[in-house]
């Protein structure tokens, strides 16, 4: 995890980009809030919870639940904090899952994470300490990446970027860390959690919208995400011709005026021991 990256600039631009986040994850937000509607619980702990809207949702829903949101992010905690300030049953703090530990008698019946889990240094550590806070047969849901080949809306985009374009270790915390169901398995069993399922989702990933939804897509791309941190590393002429691709991209995926790319996930449930 570049934990200086994520309390500092990177950090930054995602949490003033919550919105777009919350547009392009809104269909997967739906989908975790779905798989929550039929079970009981009291406190939720969700990790890595970014700008705070499963938490908020959550909160919202289901008045009479504590919920508790931490992510590594102090300029994500403090957006998430100022859109639930209304909120007297929601908390957020500036915290690492791998040690974070509740500093009153919470106690969390239900862990969630809607694509915050994928980015530990050291997994195993990061779910078993989750697992020692987390109250006997606590439930654990989250989302994260299947391979890169099947989300388009992240992989078309970096391949428009000169090469070389280094290919990070597929198990190195990033997006796609886990996309090997096996390997998640593997790491939650070893951090004391059992009756681990996965569930394929598939969803549209909407990155541009509005009145130009092309020119939106192109700042979305360049403000959060790969593509961002590629860009720093053109010089003005591949700069040029990186954009005019993107935009080509963009357009044969705008419909009715969004632009949406194809994005698939693993929603993964699993029960403290």
């Amino acid at each position: 995890m570049d934990k200086i990256a994520w309390q500092g600039s990177q950090g930054a631009s995602w949490a003033e980009n919550w919105r777009r986040t919350d547009r392009s994850f809104g269909i997967l937000t739906e989908d975790l809030l779905t798989r929550l509607r039929g079970l009981e619980f009291r406190e939720v702990l969700d990790v890595g919870c970014g700008a705070g809207e499963l938490s908020l949702a959550i909160a919202r829903n289901r008045p009479g639940v504590h919920v508790r949101g931490i992510d590594i992010s102090p300029q994500l905690v403090d957006a998430a904090q100022a859109r639930g300030e209304r909120f007297t049953n929601v908390a957020f703090a500036c915290s690492d899952a791998s040690s974070w530990r509740p500093d009153d008698p919470f106690v969390p019946d239900q862990l969630v994470s809607r694509h915050g889990v994928m980015f530990f240094d050291d997994p195993v550590a990061a779910f078993s300490n989750l697992a020692s806070v987390a109250a006997p047969g606590a439930r654990l849901l989250f989302s994260c990446f299947r391979a890169p080949s099947l989300n388009p809306f992240m992989s078309e985009v970096v391949r428009l970027l000169p090469p070389p374009t280094p290919s990070p270790e597929p198990r190195a915390p990033g997006p796609f860390a886990f996309s090997d169901a096996s390997y998640v398995e593997q790491i939650l069993s070893a951090a004391g959690w059992t009756d681990i399922t996965f569930s394929p989702v598939d969803f549209p990933m909407i990155v541009g919208a509005g009145e130009d939804p092309v020119a939106d897509a192109r700042d979305y791309y360049c403000t959060i995400g790969p593509a961002s941190r590629g860009l720093e590393q053109l010089d003005d002429d591949e700069r040029e011709a990186f954009l005019a691709k993107l935009d080509a991209l963009s357009e044969r995926n705008c419909r009715e005026g969004i632009v949406s790319l194809p994005a698939a996930a693993w929603v993964v449930t699993a029960k403290r021991k």
